[in-house]
This record gives C-alpha cells, structure tokens and sequence, in this order.
C-alpha cells in the first residue's frame, strides 16, 4: 500500500527528542549541529515529528490463550464498574474535563474551507491547510494551534497531545489491520487518542456497528476527526445531483443514517470514562479499541490501564501501535508492557515488529 502525504518522515537514525521546557518538546536532527542551527530549522517548521531509536531488544511475550477470563480478572472487571470506583488508580496528571461532540445538522458544511487528500480509499483533510487557517483566524477557546507553533512542539502536556499530526505508528496498525483482514463487521470499537480518526474510520469502512473516536483535544474532534469521518461516508459527487432534489434528499439520508454509528468524545481518558459509563442505563463495552502512539508518556499509563479496564468487554481486544522508545518523554513498549505485566489484569503479544528505520511494535491486550 503507498501512501502520499504533504508532510515528510525524517528516516535519519540519528534523530532524537529533545525538551525544550517544561513538557513541551522539539526535533533536533543533528547531533552534530549548533543549538543555533537547530532553532532556525526549528523556527521553519512549528510542526516536529517525534522520534525514537532502534536500541531495544525483542520483545518477549506469552501467547494468549482462549480461555475464560479468570476469577481474578472478573472480579477486576466487577471493580471497575463499580459506580464508587469511577477514580483510576493512579491519575492522569491534567483532567481535563470530556465531552460529546454533536453531530453536525449539515454535513457538507463540516467540509467547508477543507483541503482533502486521498489515500487508496481513505480520503482526509490536510493537517497543514487545518492549522495554518486556524492560525490566521486566531481561533479562541483551546488555541491550540497557536501554542504549539510558539513552542516548536507537537507535545505540551495538559494543553495539546499531537492530534493535529497523523503520526507514523498509525500507518503501521492500518497496513497491519489490511493485512491480518481484521473483523470489524458487527463490532463495537473505539479509536482511543484518534487525532484524525484513520483507524476508527477504517472500522467504520469495514462494516462495525458503532464507531466512537476520542482526543484529548475538543478543536481536534470538531476540525480533523469530524470532517474525516463525513469525508469517508456516501457524500460524494453531491453536486453531480443538482437538478435531482430526490436524489440528493436520499444520498443525505444515507449519509446520516451511517454517521449515526459514530460518536466524537474530547477529554482526558479517565474523565472519558465517567462520561461514558454514566451516560446510558446500560454501556455495552467496546469489542475493540484501537490506538496508536498513546503512550509516549508513563505518567498516562495508569489512566490509560484504567481505561481499558473499564471499558474493554471480557472478551475484547486492545490493537496498541508504538515506537520502542520516545526520547525526551520516557515512554516506550517495553517500560508499558512491564505496567501492564505488574498489574497483572491483561496478557500482551507481539504482533509484529517493524524494523525498517525507527524500531516499531504492533502489540494485542486481552484479559488472561
């Protein structure tokens, strides 16, 4: 599968994270280079990719087996729904409050001052056109995009997670997905940490029967994920249908009749949570939930733990895309995999390693 995109992936080895203050992070692609050098190239470009380099090993891993969860895990499963248990044991460091984002009444009007690019059957908006119009606009609210040009960083903690950026790991989980012929018909799914909504929209493509995406970032769901979503249902080739008001009254009611199986959600992970869990008599959890590179930082991992625990069903799965390692930050595979194993709740397998440039896993969670 080749995919064409108006941004590039630096392939240089030598590239690594460096922090920049508090939180916040910046490429440096030469360690030969001045601290000069490396600012103006900072200063050309306000978006930075994060890197990490191929030094671990190969990840060791137990196969899962198929049998039923075990008494331990049930009784786990029972705590985390319990309405007094609501709180993650160890706590994301920045609650900012979730939130459900309304399905919007006109559909083409979420399009509107969007540029689309095309992969091979996956249309989406161009990232670059999104945040320089946001930029000039000088949008109010999160303003996110303005903070994270000042700061040369993709990454500011409490303020913006990288979801304006469609990040390398993401690739990987969707060529993985295509390749495995991953079910999703009739599934349930979350693409947890969405940014743009590629894996959720690729469930979404692939016949599931609900779809929710959730960022961090409320200006994420409502410029990116949204209009990637509307871009990847029937609402296409509309204006060929201007003289046929019939036609045009039908397409759009397919259209919403298939984006009802989609629902947007802005928050911190463990907030999230209680939204969902506390918003409907009865929440059928997730068969699936999908996500990539969310877990650059250890301090998100007990909320991110959480999180699967409250709302993977006992016989779902988590697919996890991830760099081995993320200089700047301290998250990688293995120091996650060594979480998961200590609270002894989830197995994990390897599903595949990526060799070529930056070291890559593509893991599975399941309850033992």
């Amino acid at each position: 599968m080749t995919f064409q995109f108006n941004f590039t992936i630096e392939n240089n080895l030598e590239n690594e994270l460096t922090p920049i203050g508090h939180g916040v992070l910046a490429l440096d692609s030469s360690k030969e280079s001045s601290v000069s050098e490396s600012k103006k190239g900072r200063d050309k470009k306000c978006s930075t990719e994060q890197f990490d380099l191929p030094q671990d090993h190969v990840l060791e891993h137990k196969p899962v087996g198929n049998a039923a969860p075990s008494q331990d895990t049930e009784n786990s499963l029972s705590a985390a729904n319990s309405s007094s248990n609501l709180e993650p044991c160890e706590k994301h460091p920045c609650m900012r409050v979730a939130k459900e984002h309304a399905m919007p009444e006109d559909f083409k009007k979420v399009l509107e001052n969007k540029v689309l690019e095309r992969l091979p059957g996956l249309p989406h908006v161009n990232v670059s056109v999104v945040k320089t119009v946001l930029l000039r606009e000088n949008c109010p609210g999160e303003n996110i995009v303005s903070q994270s040009c000042s700061s040369h960083s993709d990454l500011i903690t409490g303020v913006y997670e990288g979801g304006l950026k469609i990040w390398e790991c993401t690739f990987d989980l969707l060529a993985y997905c295509k390749k495995a012929q991953v079910k999703f018909a009739g599934k349930k799914v979350l693409d947890l940490g969405c940014g743009a909504g590629l894996l959720g929209i690729r469930a979404f493509k692939g016949g599931a029967k609900e779809i929710h995406f959730q960022d961090y970032n409320s200006m994420v769901i409502d410029e990116v994920t949204l209009p990637n979503v509307v871009a990847n249902s029937t609402l296409e080739e509309e204006g060929n249908d201007v003289n046929e008001p019939d036609v045009k009254r039908c397409r759009k009611s397919k259209v919403a009749q298939e984006l009802c199986k989609c629902r947007f959600f802005s928050g911190e992970w463990s907030e999230f949570c209680k939204l969902v869990l506390s918003s409907e008599e009865f929440f059928e959890k997730y068969d699936l939930i999908l996500t990539s590179e969310t877990i650059y930082n250890p301090d998100y991992y007990g909320s991110l733990h959480q999180t699967f625990l409250r709302l993977l069903d006992k016989n779902g799965r988590v697919l996890l895309a991830s760099k081995a390692h993320y200089f700047g930050v301290g998250g990688g595979i293995h120091l996650f995999q060594k979480f998961v194993e200590e609270r002894n709740v989830f197995e994990t397998r390897t599903l595949e390693i990526i060799e070529e440039g930056l070291k890559r896993y593509l893991i599975e969670m399941t309850f033992k």
